[in-house]
């Protein structure tokens, strides 16, 4: 399966003001790959900047997470908490999945499960079972092609927290990793995780949806009505800003070479999350194996879909979302969009260029523009 937000796979980005989007910009030093939301619309990068007629004013935040980064962007009124308040609870969630969730610390509840061998059971989180159900459901819908245990062969092919090089398996190779691979060796007894064979639970393309909507109703909770929260590229908005303007997602078009907005969605009471093929991958004899696997198959997808963004209530339910209709590609995901009205928009690869296709749950909810010539250069300056 695979997922562009992995915790040491991340892009990290800053926050670069340029006309009226709060751009993400790449940060050196960690290993790339795709995150596809190319620009958050705030107003501004400091605290204070456009202030509402009521006094209200944009406050901001964010540090490392997962490998990438994290940020909160908070409308506060004069009754509302100030970053001082707000800053450590999202911390605090963040550090309880890292503790939960991650596979890149052996420590984690996950990892601890996953050095067991087969026919084992532990005591788990709930967070981590509720993750776990909703695997088993995505999986079940997918065929068995999205599935949380894919972890053996992201190590196999390179891509995985395990992994030394990126190379081709051999057949035989192959065959012992897919033996390690099945939601269908995973069973809930009670508050335990269980077993029945040596499999390893990947949560990266889930968990990052998970912490936004962790965050975003810790912060509804404080009294906060308008927000954007987002962690490693998945992201969540509801209401205005100070100004009374929306928030702003620009889409970032597939392309290994530089930065474009492809299309800016106006967001508010909705995650969106990107996922896509185009940064994390290696080539052997001229053959393209990105980091996307399909379980079924236990290889790198080979189709034409380059990305999938997703809209939904839940940043959740859009993570897991957008990968699993990346791995089934540009006909199966789009009629398992459609079957299950997925907010969905396609980036597909033509010989002449990339394919945009959206449907009409995607274009009512986003309002289905292309982005403007100067947003876009605005969004891929310096």
């Amino acid at each position: 399966m695979g997922k562009a937000r992995s915790w040491p796979f991340s892009i990290s980005y800053r926050f670069v003001e340029q006309g009226g989007l709060l751009n993400l910009r790449k940060l050196d030093g960690l290993r790339a790959c795709v995150v596809g939301i190319l620009s958050v619309g705030l107003a501004g990068c400091d605290s204070g900047a456009n202030p509402g007629t009521d006094g209200s004013r944009l406050e901001s935040f964010g540090g490392p997470t997962m490998g990438s980064t994290y940020s909160v962007s908070y409308v506060r009124r004069a009754d509302q908490p100030g970053v001082g308040a707000v800053q450590p609870e999202v911390q605090a969630i963040l550090a309880e999945v890292d503790r939960q969730m991650s596979t890149w610390r052996s420590d984690s509840d996950i990892e601890r499960f996953n050095a067991l061998p087969a026919d084992s059971c532990q005591a788990m989180p709930e967070p981590v079972l509720q993750l776990v159900r909703l695997g088993e459901q995505l999986s079940r819908t997918s065929e068995g092609r999205y599935d949380l245990t894919v972890e053996p062969l992201l190590n196999l092919w390179g891509f995985g927290p395990q992994s030394r090089i990126e190379e081709v398996p051999d057949a035989g190779q192959l065959a012992e990793a897919r033996l390690r691979v099945g939601h269908q060796h995973l069973r809930i007894e009670d508050q335990r995780l269980c077993k029945d064979a040596a499999v390893e639970v990947d949560f990266n393309s889930i968990a990052a949806g998970y912490a936004v909507d962790r965050i975003s109703a810790r912060i509804q909770a404080l009294g906060i009505k308008d927000y954007l929260v987002e962690a490693t590229g998945e992201l969540k908005a509801l209401g205005k800003k100070p100004d009374g303007s929306p928030w702003l997602i620009g889409l970032e078009e597939p392309r290994d070479d530089q930065r474009i907005a492809q299309r800016v969605i106006a967001l508010d009471g909705y995650g969106v999350s990107t996922s896509g093929d185009y940064r994390k991958y290696f080539l052997r004899d001229g053959h393209r194996y990105a980091h996307t696997l399909d379980a079924l198959t236990g290889a790198p997808v080979e189709h034409a879909l380059a990305s999938v963004t997703v809209m939904h209530p839940s940043a959740l339910m859009a993570d897991g979302l957008s990968t699993l209709l990346l791995i089934l590609g540009p006909e199966r995901g789009w009629e398992y969009a459609e079957q299950h009205q997925i907010a969905a928009f396609f980036v597909i690869r033509g010989d002449k260029g990339f394919i945009i296709r959206s449907n009409r749950a995607f274009d009512q909810l986003s309002g289905g523009h292309e982005v403007p010539t100067k947003l876009a250069n605005d969004a891929t300056k310096g």
